[in-house]
């Protein structure tokens, strides 16, 4: 059974940006009920037991919609916990040079970012990617996708859907993205997830489904990490 990856900061450790009561819904009742739901459908589809990855690309293959649902956005949840701390810090190293080159600058690329999220219609999610082209920002709809089954790596992304800002900023998402790239969002955790799409460390993986609810091992065993399809 897949569990509930504990946050790894306190529910008031990333205010003002985000309140103890946002995180508090987000967390302990939408993610906790995507993880649940993705328990009972896995089990039903033969698929439990495995890692969440194998869930969401074999729910992807067999076209079963409400799993690849549930499990996508169980593993995206998980991985947007990690995209936040409370003691942000500005690119650094092989992170700050690739974004250089990519969108020119820091501040470039926050306003690709902003405007990537804020022009998205309806919910998702905005990313930033590396592949075979680089460094780029992206969007993805809704429940329907996610970069587990796609030939990119995940670097950081920040939840488009109003449940993640709605109680803080009402209608206002340009200014929560904003804010949240200013002020929490984790570059030292983008710039490990880079690392490790050359090859270099771990990745981000879901806990897997034998990991104990106070486990907060969420790295690829070596060897293990997804990469990038050229």
């Amino acid at each position: 059974m897949f569990t509930l990856p504990k946050l790894p900061y306190d529910y008031a450790a990333l205010e003002p940006t985000l309140s103890a009561d946002t995180l508090h819904t987000h967390h302990d009742k939408h993610h906790k009920a995507y993880v649940e739901k993705t328990n009972e459908l896995a089990t039903k589809a033969g698929l439990d037991g495995g890692p969440l990855e194998e869930v969401v690309r074999e729910s992807a293959k067999a076209s079963d919609k409400r799993l690849f649902h549930n499990a996508a956005q169980a593993w995206n949840h998980a991985f947007f916990w990690d995209c936040m701390t409370p003691k942000s810090a500005a690119p650094t190293g092989e992170l700050k040079a690739a974004i250089d080159e990519a969108f020119g600058s820091l501040d470039a690329f926050k306003d690709a970012f902003v405007e990537e999220g804020f022009n998205h219609f309806g919910s998702g999610w905005v990313w930033l990617v590396t592949g075979s082209e680089g460094l780029k920002v992206i969007s993805t709809h809704d429940a329907d996708d996610t970069l587990v089954k796609d030939g990119l790596f995940p670097l950081l992304v920040c939840d488009l859907w109003e449940h993640a800002y709605y109680l803080d900023y009402k209608n206002d998402r340009k200014g929560f993205l904003k804010a949240w790239l200013d002020r929490v969002a984790n570059y030292a955790f983008a710039g490990k997830q880079l690392a490790a799409s050359e090859g270099q460390g771990d990745g981000f993986r879901y806990p897997s489904p034998s990991a104990n609810d106070d486990s907060s091992d969420r790295r690829a065993a070596p060897g293990e990490a997804e990469r990038p399809q050229a």
